[in-house]
């Protein structure tokens, strides 16, 4: 079991959904990964619906803002990175060409956050733990097990991101496009750039575990989603990029995992 109890600088350890039916999508996502769903309240009737695997935290749903709603922004899974200083890491992506759509801000005694839309377009959440790590349980099915950027130009998301989280990449030698397999400080993988393909926008993917895709396709199917590519063999394992029935993309991941 991939058990977390702390995360270093720069490591993806949060992913949560913002979502215009958060009841439908608790039922979706509990019924294709198994999670069971803890109710925090946030204030003024709304609540943050923490999703479990055995216990422990593996990602969240929550209510999508009526801002974004009004905005036809759609259903959205969230990355979010750690930072020593959510203060500090904002100004950085400022000074980088970032826009911080949301400054840092303290959310209870969990920890202090900010949401960044990067140069190329692509927007992220810093996270700078308290009383909240983030994810408990990752590399697994049913948790997060990969977070991917589709880049308009991944030269130029490689240096950002080097120069903001010390990111450093290695090439993926021998598939059809350009690949750069995203390694923080201590040499560890941790997530992927590539190019965009087709009409899609610059987004961060999330990734998450499933005990076989194909069989989780279906099952994505028969709850109402929809398959948008896959199943694709690649590396280790197998994946797919699919679409939950309020519209959020995601993707899904089968084979061998990093501890």
């Amino acid at each position: 079991m991939s058990e977390r109890t702390k995360y270093a600088h720069g490591v993806f350890s949060w992913a949560d959904l913002t979502t215009t039916d958060q009841d439908a999508a608790k039922q979706f996502y509990s019924q294709l990964f198994g999670w069971k769903a803890d109710d925090r309240p946030v204030g003024d009737g709304v609540v943050y619906s923490m999703m479990e695997v055995d216990g422990k935290d593996v990602a969240a749903i929550s209510p999508q803002p009526q801002q974004q709603r009004d905005a036809g922004v759609p259903p959205t899974w969230n990355s979010y990175v750690t930072v020593e200083s959510a203060d500090v890491a904002l100004t950085r992506a400022k000074e980088l060409g970032a826009n911080v759509h949301a400054g840092a801000f303290d959310v209870m005694d969990a920890g202090r956050m900010g949401v960044v839309q990067d140069p190329q377009g692509a927007y992220f959440i810093v996270w700078e733990p308290k009383t909240n790590i983030g994810a408990q349980l990752v590399n697994v099915p049913g948790a997060f097990t990969w977070n991917e950027l589709a880049s308009p130009d991944i030269d130029a998301s490689r240096a950002f991101y080097g120069d903001l989280f010390g990111w450093t990449t290695d090439a993926m030698e021998g598939g059809p496009s350009p690949y750069l397999v995203i390694k923080t400080p201590d040499g560890r993988s941790n997530g992927g750039i590539r190019p965009q393909m087709g009409q899609e926008p610059p987004y961060w993917l999330v990734y998450f575990g499933a005990d076989d895709t194909e069989a989780a396709i279906a099952k994505v199917e028969e709850l109402g989603g929809s398959k948008l590519t896959g199943p694709m063999t690649i590396g280790p394992g197998q994946i797919a990029v699919v679409q939950d029935p309020q519209g959020a993309v995601f993707a899904l991941y089968s084979g061998e995992y990093d501890d």
